[in-house]
């Protein structure tokens, strides 16, 4: 009975250098800003609770939209309820919007595309200042 010889070791493994675009921390923050626009533009019905009210400006004479697609953060003086994803990701997405035009007319590969190329721009860890 004929043996075939047996398979040769595999190779040691060899470990890659985590880039900042690899690292978790940036894909969490690009998912999020991916999943958030289907909540507050396309009105996507099981994601209904992400959803956030515009953010309102208070002049001393009237209450007025900010331009836009800014909307209101959770306060909290909690820092565990600072940290929460609705938190982080209103913060995130006001930044965003800022730095990106035309969400609104945007499709979902599209914001995921702009959504990567803002955050490389940013450092890791992101830091998002909470007042």
């Amino acid at each position: 009975m004929l043996h075939d010889p047996p398979d040769p070791p595999d190779p040691p493994a060899q470990f890659e250098s985590v880039s900042p675009l690899d690292s978790l921390e940036h894909r969490r923050d690009v998912a999020a800003l991916v999943v958030f626009p289907k909540a507050q533009v396309q009105g996507v019905p099981h994601l209904a609770g992400l959803r956030q009210p515009p953010r309102v400006a208070t002049r001393s004479t009237r209450t007025v939209l900010t331009s836009g697609d800014a909307v209101e953060v959770p306060r909290s003086r909690a820092s565990q309820h600072q940290r929460t994803f609705v938190g982080r990701v209103s913060r995130m997405w006001n930044i965003f919007t800022a730095a990106v035009p035309h969400i609104q007319e945007m499709n979902t590969q599209s914001v995921k595309l702009a959504a990567n190329r803002w955050r490389l721009l940013k450092p890791t860890p992101l830091r998002l200042v909470i007042l």
